[in-house]
């Protein structure tokens, strides 16, 4: 099999995109009360720290951010191991508190929506928010559960024969998504 890939969004797409989602959070929120952004591990927080950086820049306030890591909450990874759930905070001292507060979930990619639920199953082990909306930088499309993002960045219709990646500056050196279709080879 060969692989054929296309960059679908450049850094400046990327950043549009993030630009948009943060003011349509502030509209939809009616400013940024009472809400935490939330990134699922790994590129999910990036995106949420972005989106921080940008509420403070358009609305002058600080925007809490937590990192969510959802891998024991998986329903699709082989052993399971018993549940764990695990949170990084800039403050281990302090347990985080989601009771009655607007949660806004980060994600790279939205395809099947095994790994929001599985988000969201850890979230809900920690208490009852308000509300978790949810904000991805590609929707890709082929859910199997019946989840729908919030905020988008991209809608990028795919087949199963492709595969999206987003590839960011803190983690790969650059911004950009890219799309690989799998081609078989004649002969």
């Amino acid at each position: 099999m060969e692989q054929h890939e296309h960059v679908l969004m450049d850094a400046t797409g990327v950043r549009r995109a993030l630009t948009r989602i943060a003011h349509e959070i502030l509209e939809k929120n009616k400013g940024f009360e009472n809400c935490l952004l939330i990134g699922v591990r790994t590129r999910g927080i990036y995106l949420a720290n972005r989106i921080a950086e940008l509420i403070l820049d358009i609305e002058n306030v600080p925007a809490p951010v937590r990192e969510i890591d959802v891998t024991h909450y998986r329903d699709d990874r082989s052993g399971r191991p018993e549940k764990k759930f695990k949170l990084q905070e800039e403050s281990v001292d302090s347990p985080m508190d989601i009771h009655n507060k607007k949660l806004i979930l980060f994600d790279d990619v939205l395809y099947t929506g095994r790994t929001v639920r599985a988000a969201m199953d850890a979230l809900m082990d920690l208490g009852r928010p308000q509300i978790i909306q949810l904000a991805v930088l590609v929707d890709r499309g082929h859910r199997e559960l019946p989840i729908r993002p919030d905020y988008v960045g991209k809608n990028i219709p795919t087949s199963r024969m492709e595969s999206i990646e987003v590839q960011l500056n803190e983690v790969d050196g650059i911004d950009q998504v890219v799309i690989t279709q799998q081609r078989r080879q004649n002969g």
